[in-house]
This record gives structure tokens, C-alpha cells and sequence, in this order.
């Protein structure tokens, strides 16, 4: 039963950890909200605004922000939307250590009415820490005659959560001799006690080895271990005996170093080395062996580190006397730490309005202040005041916390500012005080307008520039203070009315930095002019202006255009160059012109990428020659790319690519005859091969093509064969008698024409077929009907006849299209 309800107990506080938002607002105006340690940062606490009533935005507009009483702040707020969030990831050990519950305070301070409100955020232990042996590995020296039932104390495991997360219990290895029962400290975490239950006998086993256990409450539970060794000695008749089995002490918390807590004494009945009693601090946690220490011989417990009442309390110290034979018994001091007035009161100001206008009425807020005493049982009651006599007062508000107030009207006239000492005292004994100074201002009216530093400005800027590019800047100052001085800069068009400057020029409102909206062209304006408007930021505004002068300086712009050879985009110049040619041989010329004038006009050449880079040169005036003899050896297509650059700042350029042929010799318009005596040809041998491959390939291409050829003839004849007659062809052939002059009978009197198709798209004009073509003429008078191929009679003067005739003369072959 004790175990399900601790389970329902875990599953409650594992769902709760993961967001737990409760708020309560009493009559101190206290909001209060959980969260859980270990949320990583940014994560969503709860919704301010909405707590505290106030519309979404209100928190913006009334310049709501956070103060924290320590010296960090743990949360941020969103002030649009009022959710509040955790700045970085909460660990409560090193908030809070061993404190339960840990609570950290702020504030939320808003402005116009200036009001705050207290914030506590309790933070909930997470099992992120697994219990931890101090002394992994602990040696225990006992007696074999040691009674059955004797208990040895073991160190404490240390867990730095707190609550069902902290250490909850210890489980001991099986075996015959021990038992483990755990024990509580009225201060401090639970400790476990080996207790005998079987007799030791040295000379049987002279050594026990046990492993404890340490197991927290979480979930899923941690668990820590340490290794035991226990070492059987041999017969020791009597223990030492303490004079108490508690000691107790009061030591206050500003005691020194060394400070005598308190002395134990332990008495043994035993004789020469095993009366001799030495006394330790065994198995204690880290927190007691940091600030205790003890005299081995004498027994004295003194300070070894400082006190702090505000952090521990009381501590629970185990004294361990061991005799000269092993024999060890154990006593407490409980030590309660006494707190004394040693911290002085802690101010910590939530806000200040300044500056303060001097027309402020009585009773306004100028500062919210909090008081805090870290000595909560000594000290009193904590007074506040100011030290001079200052038109401002001291108001309380709440438990610890002040405003500070006009008391008197303000003329900033007479003082321009206040440095207010605070004062917080508390009553002691000692009494202590903390002064903390607050400074106001005091602001005035609006009666300076702007002044610009100089009466006209000129700026310059490069054509082509970047848009949006800085060309200048305008100042003017305003010997007001606060918003009355705060200057706005805005354009005004020129007095001729022309609004087109507002397309090049941009002007930033806050610093009076002046940018160039657009490219500059020098050819299309020279210089422009505008008025800068300066305007101040009080309630009344005042205002003066200033002529601002933009003078265009020309730029390098245009880049070399080549004029030959042509690049644009056709089929690539060639040039040839016989391979005869001699060093310094000229090739071609690259001619190139630029827009620009003066030194941005000024042109170079030279050879950018080249197949061979030794074997031409481009000189200053564009001329590319050959710097040596060509050999047979370098390839027939030489690729070169010139660059052309003008000598502008910054330079620009371009390229002309060029294809060279590399050539055996070409005709006389090109090349002077060389002597074949002088010059002797020899046949490289790839090219022999070439040629063979070329004769071989076109032999092939001409027999496909005259084999395609026979093929369509055959088939054409065929085709005639099967739907017309011999006469019949012969009589399409003979033209009427008017038309035929001279001829015999049974031979044609003109020759038969044909239409002659080629391929379209060639320019060897293969040919494709023949066709014979028929003309459309009439047939004579009186020679009766018109044979058709079937034999049968048509009028001379048939339609169909004429159609299809029509349709013969007039109609593109099909194999033609």
C-alpha cells in the first residue's frame, strides 16, 4: 500500500514538474508561479498580461520590464504578447542547495503611472542527481570477538535533490554476517549501520567484502554504490566509551577559523595499545568535513571554514573513537549555528523615472525601491530615510518595499539634477546601513530649434554607384534636452517644385545619413539639389532647414568593344597561316575601340589563353604574330583568347577569341607559290590514311545511293506497266499538229519533257526521281473523242478531262515535296 501511494505520489509530481502554474495576487500584490527545474531556455512560464488584467500590448506601451532582488535575472518578458519565458535553463541545486521550497523574486515594473508588482517563481526539484559515496571504497577494521548485534555507522550518501528526489534508502550485498539497517538524522540525510548477526572468526575469513546501495525517491529512482571491506582483527576485550552519546554547541556565525566548538572525551578499559584512543570524523557528509575539524588526541572539534546561519542552521557531526586494537565507538555533536546582525539591509531600486519634468505635480512617483535583510532573527525593525534635505520624500508601499515621491515643486532652472541618498538602516546590535544614490533629472521646455552645422552642404558621388549607397550625412543639434532635442530629418523638393529628386535621393529620419537610391549616369545629370528639413521632438516642434548640393563625378563605364574580328555569335574567324612562316610572321590584327575618353580610352592587348602560349605574341597596337618557326609537331587549329583592357580605375576589359588554321599552303590570293625544290612536300602518313578513309566512304555513299536509285526506277515501270499501254505512251508524248513542225510518222515530234526533282536542303542537288511531265493542251478539232486508257470515248471538251489535266500541270510530284 505504502508503495503504490508513493508511485501515485511520483506520477503526481513528475505530471506537475512539467508545467505547474499557480498565481495568487493577495493584498500585497504578490503573483506566484512554479515551474520545474531543468526547462531548457525560452520555455513558457505563463501569460503576465493576462494575470494581471492588462490588455495584450498595454505591457509594451507602459515600458514593462523586470528587476530581480539578486544581482541575476533567471526569467525575460515578451512585453507584446505578455507570456514570460525562462532566460536559461534552472538548476534549484545551485539556486537554492538543500532549501526547500525554492522561491526566486522579482519584480514587473511598469511607467505612466509608474506601478510593480511582486513576481515568485517556485522552482521544483527534478531527480537529476544520483545519490554519491564520498568514499567510494570505506575499510572497516572489526574485532572477531565482536557481539552479535553490534552496529557500525557507514558514510552517508550525498543527493543534492531534495523531497521523494533525494536519498530514501540503502541496500546491502548478500551475505552471512551483515545486515543493513538505515537510520535518520534530526539534520541531514538518512545514513545506514552494518549490524553483526554472525560471530567473526579471523582465522576462517579475515576479510568480509560487501557492496552498499544508495537508492533515491525519483522516477525512474538513481542509485549510487561503494565498496566495503572489512577486516577481521583479532581479540580486543573493550570498546572506548564517550562520556555522552550527544555533545551539543552554540557557535555564532562570525566566529573564526579555529574557533574550539567543542571537546568529546571516550575512555577505554583496555591495557598499553589499546587504551590509546584516537578520535576522527567518520563518515560525515562534505558540508561537515569542509567546516569542522578535530584534534586526533585531544578531542577538540574547532572551525575549519566559515559559518553562514543564512545557508545552514544546525549541523550533525559523528565523532568516531578508535582504540589502539581496532575497537571504535561513536558520539554526536550537534552544533546549532547562531545568527548575528552581520548583513547590512540590501537595496535593490526597481525603477527610476528620469528624467523628471519639471512641471512634475506633488505625490508623483519618481523611484520604486525594495529593502531586503538576509538576518531574519536579529536586526529589528529597518528604517528608510533620505540624508539631505531634498524636495523628495519616502513613501512606503508595501511590506519592504518603498516609492520615492515629490515632495516640493522643481525649477530646473535652479537644480538640473539630483544625486538622492537613500538610507536603510536596520536596529542591530550592531546596527548596520546601506546608502544607495538615485539620480534624477530634471528635463525643460521646448525653446531651441535645430541648428545644422554648416549653412550649405555639397556631396559628391561616382556614376554607376551601388543604390542605396551613403553619399553623405547632415547634423543638426538641438540645445534642449530629452525629446526636445531629438532631431527628425526629412526631404523638401527644391523651390523650382521638381519632385523627381525624391527618386534619387533617401534620407534617414534619425542620424540625417543621406543614400543614393539609384545608379548615378554622369551623361544624363551633372548635379541635382534639395532642402533637408530638420525638425525637433517636442510637444510644440521647431524646425530649420538646409540646401544640400549633389555634384555626379564621371566614372570608367564602357567597356572595349572589338571591332574585328566579329564576335557576334556566327561561326568563328579563321585565319590561316602557313606553316612555312617564319618568326615574327603577322597573322591578323584584334581592332578595338572604347566609349569612354582621356585614360579610360587608353587600350592594351594581351594574350589571354592560347593552345601553344610560345608560339604567338599579341603586341601593344593588337597585331598577333608568331614568335618561331612552325613545326609539324603543332596541331592544325591554334584557339587564342585576347584580352582587351582600357586604363580606367578600376579597369575594364574584354575578350576576342580567334581560331588560327595551321596550313601546308593555299592558293595566290593568300599565299605566295613556295618552291617545291626549296620547300620539299612530305606526305605525313595520318593524312595518306585520311585520304584513304574519305575515297573509301564516298565509294560507299555513291553505290547507296545508286542502288536506291535502280531500286525506284524498277518500281515505277512496274507500276505504268500494270495500268497503261505502250501506245498509249507514245501517244501522251506527241504533241498536236500545230505544234509540230516537221517530224515522220511513228517517231515523237518533240522530245518528251520531264520534271527533274532534287533534294532540298543540299547543295550537290542529288537527284531524287523523273517524272514525266504532261502539259494540259486542248485537243484539235475533228479528231473525235479522246481515248482513255480503259478504252472507252470522252468528249473533247470533257470537264474531267480539263480538271485532271489542270490538276497534272499544276500540281508539285509527291516524291518532290
Amino acid at each position: 500500500m505504502a508503495v503504490a501511494h508513493r508511485k501515485l505520489l511520483r506520477s503526481r509530481q513528475v505530471g506537475s514538474l512539467l508545467f505547474l502554474l499557480c498565481i495568487s495576487v493577495g493584498s500585497a500584490a504578490t503573483i506566484r508561479y512554479s515551474v520545474a527545474e531543468e526547462m531548457e531556455s525560452g520555455s513558457f512560464v505563463a501569460n503576465v498580461a493576462k494575470d494581471l488584467g492588462l490588455e495584450v500590448g498595454k505591457l509594451a506601451a507602459r515600458g514593462a520590464r523586470l528587476v530581480s532582488e539578486g544581482n541575476k535575472l533567471h526569467f525575460r518578458l515578451h512585453r507584446k504578447t505578455g507570456d514570460l519565458f525562462v532566460k536559461e535553463k534552472l538548476d534549484r541545486e545551485s539556486l537554492c542547495g538543500k532549501a526547500d521550497p525554492c522561491v526566486l523574486h522579482f519584480e514587473i515594473v511598469l511607467a505612466e503611472p509608474l506601478q510593480s508588482f511582486r513576481v515568485e517563481v517556485r522552482v521544483f526539484d527534478i531527480n537529476d542527481n544520483a545519490p554519491v559515496f564520498l568514499n567510494k571504497e570505506p575499510l572497516l577494521k572489526i574485532p572477531e570477538s565482536t557481539p552479535l548485534g553490534s552496529r557500525f555507522p557507514l558514510q552517508s550518501a550525498q543527493d543534492l535533490d531534495v523531497g521523494l528526489n533525494s536519498l530514501q534508502n540503502y541496500t546491502l550485498s548478500p551475505n552471512a554476517y551483515f545486515h543493513l539497517h538505515t537510520r535518520f538524522r534530526s539534520h541531514g540525510p538518512k545514513y545506514a549501520e552494518l549490524v553483526l548477526d554472525k560471530p567473526l572468526d579471523r582465522e576462517e575469513q579475515p576479510e568480509v567484502n560487501l557492496t552498499i546501495t544508495a537508492v533515491d525517491g525519483g522516477s525512474p529512482p538513481k542509485s549510487g554504490i561503494a565498496h566495503i571491506s572489512v577486516e577481521v582483527l583479532d581479540v580486543n576485550d573493550h570498546v572506548p566509551q564517550f562520556s555522552r552519546l550527544v555533545y551539543r554547541a552554540q557557535v555564532p556565525e562570525n566566529s573564526a577559523n579555529g574557533s574550539l566548538v567543542a571537546t568529546v572525551s571516550a575512555t577505554d578499559l583496555d591495557e598499553g595499545s589499546n587504551k590509546e584512543i584516537t578520535y576522527s570524523l567518520a563518515q560525515n557528509p562534505e558540508a561537515v568535513l569542509q567546516t569542522f575539524q578535530i584534534d586526533s588526541q585531544t578531542g577538540e572539534v574547532r572551525l575549519r571554514g566559515p559559518l553562514d546561519f543564512e545557508a545552514i542552521e544546525t549541523y550533525d557531526i559523528d565523532i568516531q573513537a578508535t582504540d589502539g586494537g581496532g575497537l571504535s565507538a561513536h558520539s554526536k555533536v550537534l552544533v546549532e549555528v547562531v545568527d548575528v546582525n552581520d548583513n547590512p539591509p540590501e537595496v535593490t531600486v526597481s525603477s527610476v523615472s528620469s528624467p523628471l519634468p519639471e512641471d512634475s505635480p506633488l505625490q508623483t512617483v519618481v523611484a520604486l525601491f525594495s529593502i531586503r535583510d538576509r538576518d531574519v532573527r536579529v536586526g529589528g525593525k529597518i528604517t528608510c530615510f533620505l540624508r539631505e534635505d531634498l524636495p523628495f520624500a519616502v513613501k512606503p508601499t508595501f511590506r519592504n518595499s518603498y516609492s520615492l515621491v515629490t515632495d516640493r515643486g522643481l525649477d530646473r532652472e535652479e537644480v538640473s539634477g539630483y544625486n538622492i541618498t537613500v538610507v536603510a538602516m536596520d536596529t542591530g546590535p550592531p546596527s548596520l546601513f546601506t546608502e544607495t544614490v538615485i539620480e534624477v533629472l530634471i528635463s525643460d521646455i521646448n525653446d531651441n530649434p535645430p541648428i545644422f552645422q554648416e549653412d550649405s552642404y555639397i556631396l559628391t558621388v561616382r556614376e554607376n554607384n551601388s543604390p542605396a549607397i551613403f553619399i553623405g550625412k547632415v547634423h543638426a543639434e538641438d540645445l534642449d534636452l530629452g525629446e526636445n532635442a531629438q532631431v527628425t530629418y526629412t526631404l523638401l523638393p527644391p523651390q523650382s517644385g521638381d519632385l523627381s529628386v525624391f527618386a534619387y535621393i533617401s534620407i534617414n529620419s534619425d542620424n540625417g545619413k543621406l543614400y543614393a537610391l539609384r545608379t548615378m549616369d554622369y551623361e544624363a545629370i551633372q548635379n541635382f539639389q534639395f532642402v533637408v528639413k530638420a525638425t525637433d521632438g517636442g510637444f510644440l516642434s521647431l524646425s530649420s532647414q538646409v540646401t544640400v548640393r549633389v555634384v555626379v563625378l564621371d566614372d570608367n563605364d564602357n567597356r572595349p568593344m572589338i571591332l574585328y574580328p566579329l564576335q557576334n555569335g556566327t561561326l568563328p574567324c579563321n585565319d590561316l597561316v602557313p606553316r612555312s612562316a617564319d618568326a615574327g610572321y603577322l597573322v591578323t590584327k584584334v581592332v578595338a575601340v572604347d566609349g569612354d575618353s582621356g585614360q579610360n580610352s587608353w587600350l592594351s592587348y594581351h594574350l589571354l589563353k592560347a593552345t601553344d602560349p610560345g608560339l604567338f605574341s599579341v603586341q601593344q597596337n593588337g597585331e598577333i604574330r608568331t614568335l618561331r618557326q612552325i613545326s609539324e609537331r603543332d596541331p592544325m587549329i591554334q584557339k587564342l583568347i585576347v584580352l582587351v583592357q582600357d586604363h580606367g580605375q578600376p579597369a575594364l576589359s574584354t575578350t576576342a577569341s580567334l581560331n588560327i588554321l595551321l596550313v601546308d599552303g593555299f592558293s595566290e590570293p593568300y599565299l605566295q607559290f613556295r618552291d617545291p625544290s626549296k620547300n620539299p612536300t612530305r606526305v605525313n602518313p595520318s593524312t595518306k590514311y585520311l585520304v584513304i578513309s574519305l575515297a573509301v566512304l564516298s565509294f560507299l555513299f555513291l553505290l547507296s545511293v545508286t542502288v536506291i536509285f535502280v531500286i525506284h526506277i524498277y518500281q515505277k515501270v512496274k507500276y505504268r506497266e500494270k495500268f497503261t499501254v505502250q501506245e498509249h505512251f507514245y501517244d501522251d508524248c506527241n504533241f498536236p499538229n500545230n505544234l509540230v513542225q516537221g517530224g515522220t510518222s511513228g517517231s515523237l515530234s518533240q522530245p518528251c519533257p520531264y520534271e527533274m526533282c532534287s533534294a532540298t536542303g543540299t547543295s550537290n542537288s542529288e537527284f531524287r526521281f523523273l517524272k514525266r511531265f504532261m502539259p494540259n493542251f486542248p485537243f484539235p478539232h475533228g479528231t473525235g473523242e479522246a481515248k482513255t486508257e480503259a478504252g472507252s470515248s470522252l468528249p473533247p471538251d470533257s470537264d474531267r478531262n480539263r480538271s485532271r489535266g489542270s490538276e497534272d500541270h499544276g500540281r508539285v510530284p509527291d516524291n518532290c515535296m
